[in-house]
């Protein structure tokens, strides 16, 4: 081999360990460096990895003579199972004070109503919820705004489907979200 080439192929060899090692997930489930040496490197280097879940709430709100009914049902879409999430149901008009909850919510505020989902696996549905509350009054209209307050700690880039703002004019219809 000649020289040029000797030199070339250190240089090349070089570059490969270099990179190889710089990689935090290099030899993970390979058995390189041991079973999941990769993923400790990682955690090492840039600390815990946080569990992603892509939360969806779906259900529909409807109002008739100041009854106002909410059916909720949170959906994980994952990759990661969450222990708990909290779901926040914001009413753009006064409740009447101290109606009795289901027992997965409180109160939060005269308009703000929290419900906690509890375990939900990847891929799988919370526990169905049903809020009954009348109004102060007998508005024409209620706006519901249905938000994740709390998503146990995961991650989620999909913020569109579980966030949604639903008009529920007096009409006694089932408006869905």
């Amino acid at each position: 081999m000649g020289v040029m080439r000797k030199a070339l192929l250190v240089g090349v060899s070089a570059a490969t360990v270099v990179m190889t090692g710089a990689s935090p997930g290099a030899g993970a489930g390979t058995g390189v460096g041991g079973e999941g040496e990769g993923e400790r490197r990682a955690s090492r280097a840039y600390g815990p990895v946080e569990p992603e879940a892509d939360l969806a709430h779906h259900g529909h709100v409807s109002l008739r003579n100041g009854e106002l009914t909410l059916r909720l049902q949170t959906e994980n879409h994952g990759p990661s199972q969450l222990t708990d999430a909290t779901v926040r149901l914001d009413f753009s008009v006064p409740l009447l004070p101290g109606q009795p909850l289901p027992p997965a919510c409180l109160w939060s505020g005269d308009r703000v109503v929290l419900c906690r989902t509890g375990h939900i696996r990847a891929g799988g549905r919370g526990p169905e919820t049903t809020v009954g509350l009348r109004t102060d009054g007998r508005p024409d209209e209620v706006v519901v705004r249905i938000d994740t307050a709390w998503n146990g700690g995961a991650s989620d880039r999909n913020s569109e489907n579980h966030q949604h703002r639903v008009l529920a004019p007096d009409t006694g219809d089932k408006y869905v979200f």
